[in-house]
């Protein structure tokens, strides 16, 4: 059996604590998964993991061993890729991202990457929530934020600005909305994880901080957009968004002259040591492609 496909086995486990779990990522069976434990426990002359109905932990010799089966399949690995007969990038990458960015953005310039790296495969993890990068094992977390989680390297990637919109339908029926305080009388659409009953915004150096009324909120994006298109309110909306309703009079921008708070999208990820090399190629391309493509 394969001494560093049984690691690798062994280190997945080890963060996941579950066979199951592990089987399913790596795509491989359960029984599969017991086979390469049993065969790094017969190698090393060790009990490496408890098993329980639960949960599966390691033991104190898992423990002593887990660090270093790690440096031993990173050095593996490097020494593969000096004997490789090209310089391609190989390898499985877990990128996570939101619903909206991932299926508005992100995924043309997915496609790109790999069209230029054929030995590259992209598992995508949609995911409106936090997500612990080094515990589900994600290599790249793509989030819009003003301040990124200061736990985590990030590389910003592109900004990200957003506007109100509303339908012509739902203006038509409802008093005209000239300076932000209007916004307090009309329905606003809350997105839950942003500051969802107030809305900040801009205009030549003043600032103004707006209570909205939100009888309609939702965690994710494209769930307002679509209640924003069916006339149900105003939204704040990021311009990658909306910009093609905007062109075909879908939705029409509310209040132009002033500017929500300015956001960028940035490239996380848990460490700068041993970043692998398709992930850091990933990020350069991600640059370069919004840089020349910009929404």
């Amino acid at each position: 059996m394969d001494k560093l496909t049984a690691a690798r086995v062994f280190i997945d486990v080890a963060h996941s604590g579950s066979f199951t779990a592990t089987a399913a990522r790596l795509e491989m069976s359960r029984s599969m998964v017991t086979r390469h434990i049993e065969a790094m426990e017969n190698w090393l002359q060790a009990r490496l993991l408890q098993r329980t109905t639960r949960k599966v932990t390691l033991t104190d010799a898992g423990v002593r061993c887990l660090a270093q089966t790690r440096m031993w399949v990173e050095m593996a690995e490097q020494m593969q890729r000096l004997h490789q007969p090209d310089d391609r990038l190989r390898g499985k990458l877990r990128i996570t991202t939101s619903m909206s960015f991932g299926h508005a953005q992100l995924m043309p310039a997915i496609h790109e990457f790999m069209s230029q790296h054929t030995g590259i495969e992209i598992d995508v993890d949609v995911a409106d929530r936090a997500v612990n990068l080094v515990e589900e094992q994600i290599d790249l977390a793509i989030r819009i934020a003003a301040d990124p989680d200061p736990t985590l390297i990030g590389r910003p990637i592109a900004q990200c600005a957003s506007i109100l919109v509303a339908s012509p339908a739902y203006l038509q029926h409802h008093a005209p909305i000239e300076h932000p305080e209007d916004l307090s009388r009309h329905q606003c659409l809350g997105y839950k994880n942003f500051e969802r009953h107030v809305w900040h915004l801009s205009q030549a150096g003043q600032h103004i901080s707006t209570d909205i009324h939100c009888r309609l909120t939702a965690n994710e994006a494209t769930v307002l957009l679509s209640a924003t298109l069916s006339g149900h309110g105003i939204a704040m909306q990021p311009t990658y968004l909306a910009n093609p309703y905007l062109q075909s009079g879908q939705l029409v921008q509310v209040l132009p002259a002033w500017q929500p708070k300015m956001m960028s999208v940035y490239a996380l990820y848990p460490s700068r040591k041993h970043l692998a090399p398709g992930v850091r190629a990933l990020i350069d391309h991600l640059v370069e492609y919004y840089k020349a493509n910009p929404w």
